[in-house]
């Protein structure tokens, strides 16, 4: 369940929507890969939601892997995403720290509210400051127009991105898939996050 948390964080991390058709209605699927088609052109998945859809696959379609990674990969000067819940006084504590390449610098750059846990936030920045403490690491990520303190428990997920290739998607997978919605429920894929 954690890998599937941390792929449904890292979608709206990447803050993929603004590169989908403006025109069409766009759609998450958060799904475990049940079959792939003979020429791997859709993907049967079973959502988080206990429905069946179909995503379907093309040439344009983005792929994106979640690897595991470690605090000590967590410096200054990384840009990170922190989805976390209000901690003590201003603090808020990491539920899980998604390290972007550089490639990706600046993505979804901001702090807002995010649906992972009631009353959850994403903060994607850069990291200004970290200060080993008794409560755990304190990370400062600053964003234009601002800065949060972030208190990492040593339990706390960590990945980071790395590209990926449709010959990454096995049956088990947990994905999330984004792109305009079909009239019959199914998502041209835009992207799919593994």
């Amino acid at each position: 369940m954690t890998s599937f948390r941390i792929a449904l964080a890292a979608a709206i991390v990447l803050g993929v929507a603004p590169a989908l058709a403006q025109n069409a209605s766009v759609a998450s699927s958060r799904a475990t890969v049940q079959t792939i088609t003979a020429d791997g052109s859709a993907l049967k998945v079973h959502t988080r939601a206990g429905e069946d859809q179909t995503v379907h696959l093309n040439e344009k379609t983005r792929f994106v892997l979640v690897v595991p990674a470690a605090l000590t990969d967590v410096k200054p000067g990384s840009f990170i995403g922190v989805a976390a819940l209000p901690g003590e006084g201003s603090e808020l504590k990491a539920m899980e720290v998604h390290i972007f390449p550089e490639a990706m610098r600046g993505t979804g750059e901001g702090f807002r509210p995010f649906d992972l846990a009631p009353k959850s936030s994403m903060t994607n920045g850069n990291i200004s400051a970290r200060v080993d403490a008794a409560t755990g690491p304190k990370l400062t990520v600053t964003y234009k127009g601002g800065e949060q303190t972030i208190v990492v428990d040593p339990k706390t997920p960590i990945v980071a991105f790395e590209p990926g290739a449709k010959t990454d998607l096995k049956p088990g997978a947990a994905i999330i898939a984004r792109g305009p919605k079909q009239a019959d429920g199914s998502i041209d894929a835009a992207f799919v996050l593994v």
